[in-house]
């Protein structure tokens, strides 16, 4: 099989510094590509920086004959969101790819979690997320290509105890990659979701010892794929745990219709609203699962009058 390569094309990591996107840089890296290293090089919490940890994937890159700069600046704020994307063209003279994958975590449950922790968690996670999507995705509609990754996780689609925030925000990618899908597909630019776990520095405190192999570069050849020029799909999820690399996808079941509904009437028919047995409704994000809703929808409603 030919090796899939990136020569020529630029990319930009978040939070590239260490764990997942540190394995992202060095593949692609590997494969040819110039590579943005973004990393303020800050705690879990995100609330101290300063660490060179941009730096030294620079420099590790550099020694296997790889080209790459680091980036220090936030994602959590417009402007540095901006400065990333705009250290790749100034550095390097175009975008190809943004892959999103810095974040934090703050924990709390619902009675003690803080607006403040709330907040911060968003601010990189998910309006960072906005913020270097907002500066690159003009660029790459220019030139006419790019390929978008945003990260989700298990805990954005299943939930977890004592990380509303970490969830909520996780959950968000889906919504805003699929935008960058639907409004990226008559400009040559997809977008999809990869739902990684890893054992990185997010799993300090939980007793690991019996898992299976969980390290980052077990995820970066799904995030390598969705970022290549060949990746076929857009506006879809990727999961990678332990070497399983699986779709994950939202569906409906095909329900039940009634002209008018009361609460006991949907009491009565919750079984068949329910049932995952019959076909399910798997809309494809790209070209128009939202229009597809809305049609087959009032279909239903047609046949039922």
């Amino acid at each position: 099989m030919t090796q899939l390569r990136f020569d020529d094309r630029v990319a930009v990591i978040t939070g590239a510094g260490r764990g997942l996107g540190r394995a992202y840089a060095e593949l692609l890296a590997a494969r040819g590509a110039r590579v943005v290293v973004n990393d303020p090089g800050g705690t879990l919490r995100g609330d101290e920086h300063g660490e060179d940890v941009a730096a030294e994937v620079v420099r590790a890159i550099r020694e296997f004959g790889g080209a790459a700069v680091a980036s220090t600046d936030s994602v959590a704020t417009p402007a540095g969101g901006q400065a990333i994307i705009d250290t790749a063209l100034n550095t390097f003279g175009r975008l190809d790819i943004l892959i999103h994958n810095a974040g934090t975590v703050r924990p709390g449950s619902l009675s003690e979690l803080s607006f403040e922790d709330f907040e911060a968690v968003l601010d990189v996670h998910l309006r960072g997320a906005f913020h270097v999507v907002r500066a690159a995705f003009p660029q790459m509609s220019a030139a006419g290509y790019g390929r978008v990754v945003l990260t989700s996780s298990i805990g954005g689609l299943y939930g977890n105890q004592r990380v509303a925030n970490y969830a909520v925000a996780k959950s968000a990618m889906i919504g805003l990659s699929n935008v960058v899908a639907l409004e990226g597909a008559a400009v040559g630019v997809r977008s999809n979701v990869i739902v990684p776990a890893a054992l990185t520095r997010m799993a300090e405190g939980i007793d690991t010892s019996a898992y299976p192999p969980m390290q980052p570069e077990l995820v970066a050849p799904a995030v390598g794929w969705l970022a290549h020029e060949s990746c076929s799909i857009s506006g879809e999820m990727l999961v990678a745990i332990a070497g399983r690399v699986a779709r994950a996808y939202i569906a409906e079941t095909p329900g039940v219709y009634r002209p008018s509904w009361t609460i006991e009437q949907i009491a009565e028919h919750i079984a068949g609203i329910r049932d995952t047995a019959g076909d399910a409704w798997i809309l494809p994000v790209v070209p128009s699962a939202h229009i597809d809703h809305i049609v087959k929808s009032f279909a239903l409603a047609t046949e039922g009058k």
